[in-house]
């Protein structure tokens, strides 16, 4: 379906939807877009998984437990909620270019400051403040992207994206464990600020302005919180936007139990972990990049209703795994594997329907989705810690977060009911 021609089911500012059908009739990213726009979504995304190995050495180093080391994780994504929907009102007033630029530079800042943490609650301080920051990339990227795209065509893109963003769950872990083994995990903050460096430069140079200054909307904190009341407002973008989130607890439950779950439940070494987590990260990648080619036939919200159902059943034979210890590892690893894979499936179309909503006030919406995103995520992440950080704990969070994703998209949106696949 060609942008051109697909809705806008917003109900809103007619003019600035229209603009944006036009401009992505006559935009087409090529891979150094598509790259630019992926980098930006994966700063939060490298700036968790290469700290990932450390957690354990992070305990241990400043003499805390293997929970408070679990919350610099579940700071950063509070933070990240926060600094969404912050930046993506100001996107939408400001341009796209100044808060990223801003964004990413205080974001190099508070890397290196982590660098120097002399405690456990400074640290998780920081992380928080490091979320807030590089939130600016993402939601950023959000919003360019309904600004040039909509319906199937910002799907596709999304999904083209985890192309992108799936090298840091490959490769991540693994750089993020050399760095530590050899100069220790403070090192890690550094090499993150290296990169935030790196991208501001690209962002500078080569990312054009897509919010022309007619499109803008103009005044304070009013404004603001006008557009979140109109999207808060309209029940089918909030369960939208939630599905995201719910699907970012799964994976995150993953996240940030794995380390413990397979390094001191299983005995696996580092680099054994390593190379289990890029296995891993090949399934999140090899999912969206079928979910892209997907969206080309058959409609976001339909491809969901579907995805979600098995998503539930297979969390639920990990946890029936884990209580028996049926398989083993091997058993688990294997069913992991596929609900990974899955993920991906949800959030892009999910958010490219949201977005469709709400095209006069992107950045807005892409704040609401992508705070979302991480404050649930956040929210449900440590809770496996808090259960016992065992595979039981995980899995049992994973199921929770699955059901819930179902029981959204089945009793706040018309998915399930007759024709309902096209009305949402």
């Amino acid at each position: 379906m060609s942008a051109a021609r697909t809705p806008d089911t917003a109900g809103g500012a007619g003019g600035a939807s229209t603009g944006s059908a036009e401009a992505a009739a006559q935009f087409r990213p090529n891979a150094r877009y598509v790259l630019l726009l992926g980098l930006m979504c994966a700063l939060p995304a490298v700036s968790t998984d290469m700290y990932l190995p450390s957690l354990p050495d992070v305990a241990r180093d400043l003499n805390t437990s293997a929970t408070a080391a679990q919350l610099t994780m579940t700071a950063m994504l509070i933070g990240g909620a926060a600094g969404q929907l912050v930046i993506g009102p100001l996107s939408d007033r400001f341009g796209r270019r100044k808060p990223v630029l801003i964004g990413v530079a205080l974001h190099i800042v508070t890397s290196l400051l982590c660098a120097i943490a002399p405690a456990i609650v400074p640290l998780i301080a920081l992380r928080t403040m490091q979320g807030f920051f590089n939130a600016s990339a993402t939601v950023v990227a959000m919003a360019i992207i309904r600004d040039r795209f909509v319906g199937s065509d910002a799907s596709r893109l999304m999904s083209r994206l985890m192309l992108v963003i799936g090298v840091a769950p490959l490769f991540a872990p693994s750089l993020g464990g050399l760095v530590a083994g050899q100069w220790g995990w403070r090192a890690v903050f550094v090499v993150l600020g290296v990169f935030g460096a790196v991208l501001w430069v690209v962002v500078w140079r080569r990312l054009p302005e897509t919010l022309t200054p007619e499109r803008r909307r103009h005044g304070g904190l009013r404004t603001a919180l006008s557009g979140y009341r109109a999207l808060l407002s309209d029940r089918h973008f909030v369960a939208l936007a939630i599905l995201p989130g719910l699907g970012m607890a799964v994976l995150m439950s993953y996240v940030v139990a794995s380390p413990f779950v397979l390094r001191e439940g299983y005995g696996l070494s580092a680099t054994e972990f390593s190379l289990l987590f890029a296995v891993n990260g090949v399934g999140l990648v090899a999912g969206a990049q079928v979910n892209a080619a997907l969206v080309r036939r058959v409609a976001p919200i339909r491809i969901v209703r579907v995805v979600l159902p098995i998503s539930l059943g297979l969390t639920a034979v990990l946890l029936a795994l884990a209580l028996t210890g049926w398989g083993g590892l091997v058993a688990l690893l294997v069913v992991l594997w596929l609900i990974l894979a899955l993920v991906n499936f949800v959030p892009p179309n999910a958010s490219a329907l949201a977005l469709t909503r709400h095209g006069e006030i992107a950045g807005t919406a892409a704040a609401v989705i992508g705070s979302l995103q991480a404050g649930v995520a956040g929210v449900v992440s440590p809770l496996s810690g808090l259960l016992g950080g065992d595979a039981v704990a995980m899995a049992s969070v994973m199921v929770g977060s699955a059901l819930l994703g179902l029981l959204v998209l089945a009793l706040a949106t018309p998915a399930y009911r007759r024709d309902g696949a096209w009305s949402v």
